[in-house]
C-alpha cells in the first residue's frame, strides 16, 4: 500500500487501459446505437451522482439499461427496479458492458479501473452513518472493478453492504500493484460467467 511509486504507476495503468480500450466501447457503443431504438428505446448514456474519493460527488457514465423512473429516487434500502430492466439492459447487465462508460470517469481522474465500486450519492450518505467500516473505501478512488465486485457481487440489502463495505476495508489496507492485477484478471472471468449480475 505505501509504495512510493504507486500512484503514477496505478494512474498510468489507468490510462493506458482507458486508450486500448477506446476502439471496443465505440464499436459497442455503434451497436447499441443500432439496437437502442429496437430493444432498448431511450438515451445510449445514463449518468447518476456517485460518491468518490473525500466523499466528493462526481457523475458517473454508463450504457442505460433501464427504462426511465416514474420516481426519479430510490431508497437505500429499496430492491432494484427488476421490472425496468429492458431485455437490452439485462444482457449488458450481466456481461457488465454497462460500465464501459466508466472509462469516461477514469480518464476525467474520478475513479481508477480498481477500486471501491462507487455507490450512488444518496446511498452512501446513509451508508456512512450506518454500515461499519464503510467510510474507509473513500481514503482511493473508486474503481470500476474491485475486490467486493469479484467476491460478492452486487450488493442491494444491508447484509450485502456489510460484507462489501469489509471487502472494500480490506482492499484500502492491503492494495497494491499484484493484488489490482488479480481483481482484473478475476473480472474477466466475472464478466463471462455473469456472477453477481443484476
Amino acid at each position: 500500500m505505501g509504495h512510493p511509486h504507486r500512484g503514477w504507476i496505478t494512474r498510468a495503468f489507468d490510462l493506458t487501459v482507458v486508450f486500448l480500450a477506446i476502439p471496443f466501447v465505440l464499436l459497442v457503443a455503434a451497436v447499441l446505437l443500432v439496437l437502442n431504438p429496437i430493444y432498448n428505446p431511450g438515451p445510449l448514456f445514463f449518468r447518476q451522482k456517485r460518491m468518490g474519493k473525500g466523499c466528493t460527488s462526481f457523475s458517473m457514465w454508463k450504457f442505460r439499461t433501464m427504462l426511465p423512473a416514474q420516481v426519479e429516487l430510490r431508497s437505500h434500502d429499496a430492491p432494484l427496479d427488476r421490472h425496468r430492466i429492458t431485455r437490452l439492459g439485462a444482457i449488458l447487465r450481466k456481461s457488465r458492458l454497462d460500465e464501459l462508460p466508466n472509462l469516461i470517469n477514469v480518464l476525467r481522474g474520478e475513479m481508477a479501473i480498481v477500486g471501491p465500486r462507487p455507490d450512488a450519492w444518496d446511498h452512501a450518505v446513509v451508508h456512512i452513518r450506518t454500515i461499519p467500516r464503510y467510510a474507509q473505501r473513500f481514503a482511493v478512488l473508486p474503481g470500476i472493478t474491485g475486490l467486493a465486485q469479484v467476491r460478492a457481487g452486487y450488493a442491494d440489502d444491508y447484509k450485502s453492504v456489510c460484507r462489501k463495505a469489509r471487502l472494500d476495508a480490506i482492499y484500502v489496507r492491503n492494495r497494491s500493484l499484484r493484488m489490482d492485477g488479480g481483481i482484473v484478471l478475476l473480472t474477466f472471468l466475472v464478466m463471462l460467467t455473469g456472477f453477481g449480475g443484476r
